[in-house]
């Protein structure tokens, strides 16, 4: 039994690994659509969260399998609700690329703003470096990597204030109000992301101490989010 027990954990834990692929395959497509306006590249990365899904799926099956059919031990139980956890964080990833992908096809064709792009990009390309640390943390069981996310959080939130404050000046010109007014929505799913790969750090230093401790208040708002 314990060979099973610790063969599904294993599959659970690379089928994440999977999944976080596909999340920075769609955060990657969706910030190359949003800086082009690619409206079709934008549907494309809606019609890739399917397998996001089906990835989110087979995790929280195997979960529920190891739950009910392996009796696992204190230990094991705490691992395979770190697995469940970060399961989840990286659906809800998938989600906000989502609706980034969504608001990038409503603005199409709307007047925009060079350095509120290149700012988003930076935000992006950040989330992209920290759920890739998150996720090998997780694998590897390193607390120090995991810490790491809370300064690259903090760059995140940065670059978040500069792109809020340069919308409140797009929004006096009446030809680029709306397109800036939607990017809040995109700043807000981004920052998100990197809220949610420190959720992930957090999963990591649970497994290893057995306790749970918030890095940071911001990685956890109310509920919904």
């Amino acid at each position: 039994m314990r060979v099973a027990l610790e063969e599904q954990l294993n599959i659970a834990q690379a089928t994440l690994q999977e999944e976080s692929s596909l999340v920075l395959r769609m955060l990657r497509a969706v910030l190359n659509a949003l800086a082009a306006a690619d409206a079709e590249l934008a549907a494309d990365v809606i019609a890739f969260d399917d397998q996001v899904d089906e990835k989110y799926l087979r995790v929280e099956h195997l979960v529920e399998e190891l739950v009910a059919l392996q009796a696992p031990t204190a230990g094991d139980m705490r691992r395979v609700l770190a697995i469940s956890r970060v399961n989840l964080h990286l659906e809800r990833m998938a989600d906000y690329c989502v609706t980034i992908a969504k608001t990038t096809q409503l603005t199409a064709g709307m007047g925009s703003d060079d350095n509120l792009l290149g700012w988003l990009e930076e935000m992006g390309s950040r989330a992209e470096e920290m759920i890739a640390v998150a996720l090998n943390a997780f694998a590897s069981l390193d607390t120090v990597a995991a810490e790491s996310l809370i300064d690259l959080d903090e760059m995140i939130d940065r670059t978040n204030r500069r792109a809020v404050d340069r919308v409140v000046e797009l929004a006096a010109d009446p030809a680029r109000r709306e397109w800036s007014v939607r990017m809040l929505l995109v700043s807000r799913c981004l920052e998100r992301i990197g809220d949610h790969a420190v959720d992930v750090g957090e999963q990591t230093a649970y497994l290893v101490t057995g306790e749970f401790r918030e890095f940071t208040d911001a990685s956890h708002p109310q509920a919904g989010d």
